[in-house]
């Protein structure tokens, strides 16, 4: 794929040519000419192929790296993994985010019962110990690759939820249905490293930077109406924060 990619460099310009190949690749990534899994040459071949040293190749390749748009694998070599979801922190759900983007998000219900809050979970949704919740996770995809794994909590008597409305709608999106009113939430915001099984369902490598994030939803009248505990892979995910003086 990547001998089809035809980059123009002008070597007058003031712009490092490291800086001009690196914005054609991304360009091509977000424009879809190199999809997700695209194995790209190695650095020799690419240096050659567009007339380049060595090193300045490498540096277009670590700046690709660092903005999330390909990693590099031991005995895969450098591979396309896609334009990272880049989200808002405001009171929304990743399902309405990535619509928004243009995105088509997928979700697949790994489980959903109704069981009795444990002791952490009763304090967020501030219900006594042993009441029942309705307890759900799910794996959240996008364009064919997974993004996150969504843990969540309701109280239960505020929805009812079925398997296939929640792999075709979003949770947010069926408690307003159900007359919730969201107001505010309370979220944290932090990084880990993936577990064993965090691995195999976001498809990336145990011990893997993972953005994580905690919320606790509350509706108009200050009561809390679900609670959230999710992960998405590092590379394909980041969020943006304006700040206002």
């Amino acid at each position: 794929m990547t001998r089809d990619l035809d980059i123009t460099l002008d070597r007058s310009s003031p712009v490092p040519l490291y800086h001009q190949v690196a914005s054609a690749f991304e360009k091509a990534i977000r424009d879809g000419l190199l999809p997700p899994e695209t194995k790209l040459e190695n650095e020799i071949a690419l240096a050659k192929r567009y007339n380049l040293s060595r090193p300045t190749m490498r540096q277009a390749m670590d700046q690709l790296v660092q903005n999330g748009l390909v990693v590099r694998r031991r005995g895969v070599g450098t591979q396309v993994v896609g334009a990272p979801v880049r989200r808002n922190l405001r009171l929304s759900s990743l399902y309405n985010d990535l619509q928004d983007e243009g995105a088509t998000p997928q979700t697949t219900v790994l489980s959903l019962e109704l069981v009795e809050a444990e002791t952490e979970i009763a304090e967020q949704l501030n219900l006594t110990r042993g009441a029942e919740v309705h307890h759900m996770v799910r794996l959240r995809t996008v364009d064919g690759r997974a993004l996150a794994l969504m843990e969540n909590w309701v109280p239960r008597g505020i929805a009812d939820f079925e398997q296939a409305e929640l792999e075709s709608d979003g949770l947010y999106n069926l408690l307003r249905r159900a007359g919730i009113d969201f107001r505010m939430a309370h979220q944290t915001v932090g990084a880990g490293a993936a577990d064993a099984r965090q691995a195999e369902l976001l498809d990336t490598e145990v011990g893997a930077p993972l953005v994580m994030m905690d919320r606790t939803a509350l509706d108009s009248r200050g009561i809390a109406v679900e609670c959230g505990h999710h992960v998405y892979r590092a590379d394909m995910y980041s969020f943006d924060i304006t700040l206002v003086n």
